[in-house]
């Protein structure tokens, strides 16, 4: 995965409005939340091809994430074979092309990871915000 042109060993989110940059291992982060926006955007759009999907996240993030095949593939694989995701291949022009849809366990599992992860950003959100009457140094 590359994030802003960070290497494949970081995980880089960038956002000129807000000028911060935020890096952190690739590991650390996207193996818990990879699945989850997949499974999010998924089950919002409906049946996605690779990259179509890879473009979603592209475009939904202003570019700050840019998944690559190493990173898709191996995690839509793992979803197949949790049954959270069926496929289906079509043939386009003369390209073969598998397209993702999401299960009714995966729709549940799309909904419950979004509200922990959304929960666990706002924890994360008051814990890193100054609190008022608080000094430093």
């Amino acid at each position: 995965m590359t994030i802003n042109g960070a290497n494949d060993s970081l995980f880089a989110i960038y956002r000129n409005s807000m000028h911060y940059l935020y890096v952190m291992e690739q590991n650390d982060f996207i193996k818990g939340t990879l699945s989850t926006i997949l499974l999010q955007l998924l089950s919002e759009k409906g049946p996605m091809y690779g990259y179509e999907l890879s473009r979603e996240v592209k475009e939904r993030s202003s570019g700050a994430i840019q998944l690559r095949e190493g990173s898709l593939y191996p995690a839509l694989r793992k979803m197949l074979a949790e049954g959270v995701l069926v496929a289906r291949t079509e043939t386009v022009g003369n390209r073969a092309r598998v397209y993702y849809s999401v299960t009714e366990q995966g729709k549940a599992r799309a909904k419950e990871q979004s509200s922990e992860l959304l929960r666990f950003m706002n924890t994360v959100r008051e814990l890193l915000l100054p609190q008022p009457g608080a000094s430093y140094g």
